[in-house]
């Protein structure tokens, strides 16, 4: 189960930022301190810095270890000319490897797949992959069979295209996860 955070803390904010900005904010906190504080204070102030330090060293990790465009690029490429099958035992294959239980659901349903971990169901709705424009109605759908199930949370997978804006507000609202073309990719590859 993966730790979330407010889409818009700072640390949120520094984590989806380039690796050094948070490094460039540490030293901004060990400069205030020092202008600031009287000298007995300077290291209490300076390690302040110390969580952001942090979140730098993970931002970095994440960047290094993240596929290179070329390779996210190959991979939508590949997905893109992918059967709905490939593409299922794919999908499959990536949130096993991530510690879920994949159940395929039956065709035709609002989702396509339901994953569980660590006792929560999540929904996943992936047969439209290929829609070159997705609106709300799609997730209406998920959101409903997310109800009847009694999941607390769905993804709705997306490789071309974009989201009407009123379907993008559904799915924040709703608990719904968009997983988009660069996203998706970056799961396949780390699968792999």
């Amino acid at each position: 189960m993966k730790f979330k955070m407010a889409e818009k803390s700072l640390f949120a904010l520094l984590l989806r930022s380039p690796w050094w900005v948070s490094f460039v904010v540490v030293g901004l906190v060990v400069l205030a301190a020092g202008a600031l504080l009287p000298r007995e204070y300077f290291v209490v102030g300076a390690l302040a810095g110390l969580p952001i330090f942090v979140v730098g060293c993970i931002a970095a990790w994440r960047q290094l270890r993240a596929p290179s465009p070329a390779k996210v690029a190959e991979m939508l490429d590949a997905v893109q000319s992918m059967p709905w099958r490939s593409f299922a035992d794919t999908l499959e294959a990536a949130w096993t490897r991530e510690g879920c239980t994949v159940e395929r659901l039956p065709a035709g349903g609002a989702a396509d797949l339901a994953l569980a971990k660590g006792g929560q169901t999540t929904l996943v709705s992936a047969r439209r992959w290929k829609a070159a424009t997705h609106g709300v109605e799609p997730l209406r759908e998920l959101h409903a069979a997310m109800q009847a199930r009694g999941a607390p949370a769905g993804v709705y997978v997306v490789t071309q295209g974009q989201l009407s804006d009123n379907a993008r507000i559904f799915a924040r609202d709703h608990g719904i996860a968009v997983l988009q073309a660069e996203a998706l990719a970056q799961m396949l590859l780390n699968a792999r």
